[in-house]
């Protein structure tokens, strides 16, 4: 399916420039943008995969991952095709970057299967959902009018109007702050640092449940000034937003080896001076995927896998010290 798309502009010669994302892509009539999924057609703009998704899941809200939004639940998860970025390490490459079949979903039917899973609403991830604009608003909407979440998993690259115009509808996100180099963002990736960084600060000012992630790449990010300068950031947005660093495997064009275990945790260590709450993902230690409290140390949420199980919590504050946890459980 395809759909007008919105933020562009139409220029002389039949090209359109949209206006989503940094890119400011200029198109010729017939060809697509960066992402793959917005494209010219006889000198408009359209989403090309408008309702196409390329998987439909029920999904742990822990798989997202968002720690503290819901713990426990289960989640619709659905994507396009396409990104606004080419990360060489991609975990979703084939998604991403080339192209799969596809499925319909309307927003209507999209918001009836998330009700009839017993889901709490629909999460849109995998790839890159801002790319999916306007599918996202309408789909948004649906899942409201019914009283389901909406959750973001992004890159966080989108313009400030359509992130303000999309915003009262996401109720959680989860950033890649994939890497605090503006440089590398730029080369490596062919993003921009400044959109995810503003990003996530818009999010949070605007009361959407924010959690960042950081795949730690071998040979990319993986120093511990890179990913104190991360948590110095996300610590002078809100010191309790969880942080998410996440070990990597080769995939895509990347052969660099996994991410080191004890280079990891030294991280983690790191991370832990500016911020509450740091977790370790795609690495088995059970203590750093847990919750507890950040005054008394008391055990809020045991986590084995996605087994959840809320020990310490009792009417939103700790069963311990009586302290607010200041997330939605």
């Amino acid at each position: 399916m395809k759909k007008k798309a919105e933020f562009y502009e139409k220029l002389d010669n039949g090209s359109v420039k949209c206006l989503l994302c940094f890119h400011n892509c200029v198109i010729a009539s017939g060809q697509k943008g960066f992402c793959g999924i917005r494209g010219n057609i006889d000198g408009d703009l359209y989403s090309l995969g408008y309702a196409e998704t390329v998987s439909v899941s029920l999904d742990p809200i822990e798989k997202k991952p968002l720690y503290h939004f819901k713990p426990g639940s289960s989640i619709l998860s659905i994507a396009p095709n396409g990104c606004n970025l080419d990360c060489p390490f991609c975990q979703n490459y084939s998604i991403s970057q080339s192209f799969s079949p596809t499925m319909t979903l309307t927003p209507e039917e999209a918001g009836k299967l998330s009700r009839q899973k017993g889901s709490i609403g629909i999460s849109y991830t995998y790839t890159e959902p801002f790319v999916w604009f306007e599918y996202l608003m309408d789909a948004g909407r649906e899942v409201r009018k019914n009283g389901g979440y909406n959750v973001i998993v992004s890159n966080g690259v989108i313009n400030p109007e359509p992130l303000a115009r999309i915003a009262p509808l996401i109720d959680a996100a989860n950033i890649d702050l994939k890497t605090f180099s503006a440089e590398k963002y730029r080369k490596v990736l062919g993003g921009d640092l400044d959109s995810v960084l503003r990003t996530i600060e818009f999010l949070k000012k605007n009361l959407v449940h924010v959690e960042v992630t950081t795949l730690v790449v071998t040979g990319f990010n993986d120093s511990a000034e890179e990913i104190k300068n991360a948590a110095r950031f996300i610590s002078s947005v809100d010191d309790e937003i969880p942080y998410h660093l996440s070990r990597y495997f080769p995939n895509y064009k990347f052969n660099a080896p996994p991410t080191d275990e004890k280079k990891l945790k030294v991280f983690y260590e790191e991370a832990r001076k500016y911020l509450k709450f740091v977790f370790l993902g795609n690495l088995y230690d059970p203590e750093k995927s847990n919750t507890y409290c950040p005054d008394c140390g008391n055990l809020w949420i045991d986590r084995n896998s996605f087994k959840v199980t809320t020990t310490g919590i009792e009417e939103g504050r700790c069963s311990k010290c009586n302290r607010e946890t200041g997330f939605l459980s």
